[in-house]
């Protein structure tokens, strides 16, 4: 759609070449019977008119104020010593005035047009008493009744001419509408594709945060182990290497989403769940954290729940692994009801200076907790300690 969209505008299009078919037929058709009768009109200025017709429907893409002026002249001109033809090139520029130029331009065209339909009306009541003849109809001789003939004329003309305007308007109207559906359509895809790249941001965070903070645990852990040890140490560090292997696939993936070339990449992973928290206490007890999981309730079958119960348990718990000092205990404590989830992550451990907290990583709990009118509360403990309390509402899930 952006590709169509920055694409050069073509100098004539398939409106252009049937405007032109229609007008040449009518013009063919008119000069006829002006040139078949013993009463011929002037074939000069017929040709003439038809060359300058044709012109003006080339010039109309460029020029079509230009071009719109010019087939006015024309109607005088046809009224004049022509067939009639340019008659009809009027009514399609009013059409297309209406329907490229829009609604209120498309009314200003009309009302410049009738008044020109009016003057060409006047022209056509005395050229049919004084000549040159009318596709080979004789002349008439009685003056009394032209003002009769004017207002014919002048009604038919203008008629024909509001048809076309409302025509061409309602086109454009219409045309304007659906340009305007697409472009929405346009901007709700371009929205929908920053929500999942944000959404994949966050994913990878989440992801890079916690593998780290458990590599790194798990370093520390081997290092301190590695003389005593040796054989503790050595299987530290395969959890290491197997926790990088594993984050290094994960990330992999998820960066095949952000690619433009849709379908090029491979299949993103399955989000983890409620049925993954287990996996994810015993990583973060293997890196050393002494937790509890108490659970009461169970969520329903919806994967975005279960989604973000675990990432902000994971968060949390990251949280600890790279902030707390001298961790005694931590206790996650998960309670599901009919209308609410609530997540409490506390761990008791010695005292932060008043510059480090857990409150690094609140900003993702908090953005994942508002997709469920949820709240966040967190804070220090007396006598050391950290609590991280969510509170999701499920009654609209």
């Amino acid at each position: 759609m952006s590709a169509q969209r920055n694409r050069p505008p073509r100098v004539f299009t398939r409106g252009d070449v049937l405007a032109l078919v229609v007008y040449l037929s009518i013009s063919a058709v008119l000069g006829y019977l002006s040139l078949e009768s013993e009463l011929r009109s002037p074939a000069g200025p017929l040709v003439l008119l038809c060359a300058a017709g044709t012109a003006t429907l080339c010039l109309w893409r460029r020029r079509p104020i230009v071009a719109f002026a010019v087939v006015l002249c024309l109607l005088l001109l046809t009224c004049a010593a022509g067939s009639g033809a340019e008659i009809a090139l009027a009514l399609i520029a009013l059409y297309r005035a209406g329907a490229e130029l829009g609604s209120r331009r498309g009314w200003a065209a009309l009302g410049v047009g009738a008044l020109v339909a009016c003057a060409g009306a006047l022209i056509t009541a005395f050229r049919v008493r004084l000549g040159p003849p009318v596709h080979g109809l004789a002349l008439r001789v009685d003056w009394e009744s032209w003002p009769t003939d004017w207002l014919s004329v002048a009604i038919v003309l203008t008629a024909a001419m509001l048809i076309a305007s409302l025509l061409g308007i309602n086109a454009g109207h219409r045309n304007r509408q659906v340009r305007a559906i697409m472009e929405r359509a346009e901007q709700d895809v371009s929205i929908a594709a920053a929500g999942e790249r944000e959404r994949i941001a966050r994913e990878m965070h989440d992801v890079i945060a916690h593998s780290l903070a458990v590599m790194i645990a798990l370093a520390d852990g081997a290092e301190a182990t590695a003389a005593a040890r040796p054989d503790e140490s050595r299987r530290v560090m395969g959890r290491v290497a197997e926790t990088g292997r594993r984050t290094l696939s994960e990330v992999k993936r998820l960066l095949t989403a952000v690619r433009d070339d849709s379908g090029a990449g491979q299949p993103l992973p399955e989000p983890p769940t409620m049925r993954h928290l287990p996996a994810l206490i015993e990583e973060f007890r293997a890196a050393g954290l002494p937790l509890r999981l108490e659970q009461a309730g169970a969520p329903e079958a919806d994967s975005a729940v279960g989604l973000t119960v675990y990432r902000i348990v994971q968060e949390s718990l990251t949280n600890v692994l790279r902030h707390a000092r001298d961790v005694r205990d931590v206790r996650v404590r998960l309670e599901f009801t009919e209308h609410e989830a609530r997540i409490v992550v506390t761990d008791r451990s010695a005292e932060a200076p008043a510059a480090v907290g857990h409150g690094r990583g609140l900003v993702g709990i908090q953005e994942r907790a508002m997709f469920y009118d949820g709240a966040v509360r967190s804070g220090a403990l007396a006598g050391g300690g950290w609590q991280v309390s969510v509170r999701l509402s499920l009654e609209e899930q």
